[in-house]
């Protein structure tokens, strides 16, 4: 899936819904996801992986072309972390479901 239009056309078409319906559910999954992320906590897809939040300390860093030290602040970011039946299959040792 290289685009949302694309990923709502294969979810609606998978599922029997309408793309309308398509584009609803996963709109809220990724909002509600978001939301949760967001206060701390995991949300999590038994078979698939779990989303959480992960905080990068502020650092130093470098300008590549002068060297020049760079501040760099602190951030915060969504991670995926893979179930273990995930990785097996994206490693080829199991069949799809």
């Amino acid at each position: 899936m290289a685009t949302k239009s694309e990923l709502i056309t294969s979810v609606a078409e998978r599922s029997g819904v309408t793309k309308t319906q398509a584009d609803a559910v996963l709109a809220a999954f990724f909002d509600l996801t978001a939301e949760t992320v967001k206060t701390g906590e995991k949300v999590s897809w038994p078979g698939f992986g779990a989303f959480s939040m992960s905080e990068r300390a502020p650092r130093t860093g470098r300008n590549p072309q002068t060297g020049a030290p760079v501040k760099i602040g602190k951030s915060r970011s969504i991670k995926l972390s893979t179930s273990a039946p995930m990785k097996a299959w994206l490693l080829g040792k199991t069949k799809k479901r």
